[in-house]
């Protein structure tokens, strides 16, 4: 079986700085592996090798069994759809417009969009809950409702694997949970890979099926969010501001919760 990602051994760095060192996981097709770690850990330069934006010093990246930089850039879009921190959209487009860019891949010669790819586009709208908002203008949008533009144009490329770099930035709880849900969902129904960096630990516990730890460019810790977010483990890496404790009705799925940390403590440890 050829998997949506591999990663073995992978080392990168930024000037002669390390950023990654060693890390290997493999991400199976229909699951969601959450990638968590405090600031400065490597996660987003993860995505971005895991993406062929960046290329390996050391190791391999592969997609679907091959390195990303060996996929034709029109193939590799089919397979894989990224969704990076703070993407731009021009704020002239509409929401359809700027939606129906996730069909480039599959566009002819000319570039005139088939009812295939107006269904894709409008179904992917839907999905991400901005259908009533197609006529309406990039600029006149919230940031959240840009967001949801993010990732609609990436699922329009119907990908296997979903590369998404904080993709609940800007939303409410609300539609945190919703477009979480969602992805669990096509992880699930269509059998798409996800790999997902998140802050959010309870967010992370709540929805992935593995999460991988990434602490000072190493992995640290990989499998299921009970094992992962141990309390003596969290403490060890975010300091003494949090507890951990398991949810009764999620089969003992992990909550970290924030305590009363005394600001004098805070400021000098």
């Amino acid at each position: 079986m050829t998997l949506p990602l591999e990663v073995e051994n992978l080392t990168f760095g930024y000037n002669g700085r390390p950023v990654l060192q060693g890390v290997s996981f493999r991400l199976m097709p229909g699951e969601v592996l959450g990638l968590i770690g405090p600031n400065g850990a490597g996660k987003s330069t993860l995505i971005r090798l895991a993406a062929g934006l960046l290329r390996p010093l050391e190791g391999m990246v592969r997609l679907f069994g091959r390195a990303p930089q060996d996929w034709p850039p029109r193939a590799l879009a089919r397979q894989a759809a990224l969704v990076p921190q703070g993407a731009y959209i021009p704020p002239t487009f509409t929401v359809w417009e700027s939606a129906l860019l996730g069909r480039t891949p599959y566009l002819g010669f000319l570039g005139v969009p088939r009812e295939r790819d107006r269904q894709a586009t409008w179904r992917a709208l839907e999905r991400v809950g901005i259908a009533h908002l197609a006529d309406r203008f990039i600029g006149q949008l919230s940031g959240g409702e840009r967001q949801r533009v993010v990732l609609a144009r990436a699922l329009a490329q119907e990908p296997r694997c979903l590369l998404l770099d904080e993709p609940t930035t800007h939303l409410d709880i609300h539609h945190q949970v919703a477009i979480l849900s969602l992805i669990r969902r096509m992880a699930l129904e269509d059998g798409i890979g996800v790999l997902i960096v998140l802050h959010d630990l309870n967010l992370a516990s709540t929805f992935a099926d593995r999460l991988a730890l990434l602490v000072d460019g190493r992995l640290i810790a990989l499998g299921d969010p009970r094992d992962v977010l141990r309390s003596d483990r969290l403490l060890a890496i975010y300091g003494s501001g949090i507890t951990v404790f398991p949810r009764p009705d999620d089969g003992g799925r992990p909550v970290v919760l924030p305590r009363y940390w005394d600001e004098a403590v805070c400021l000098t440890e």
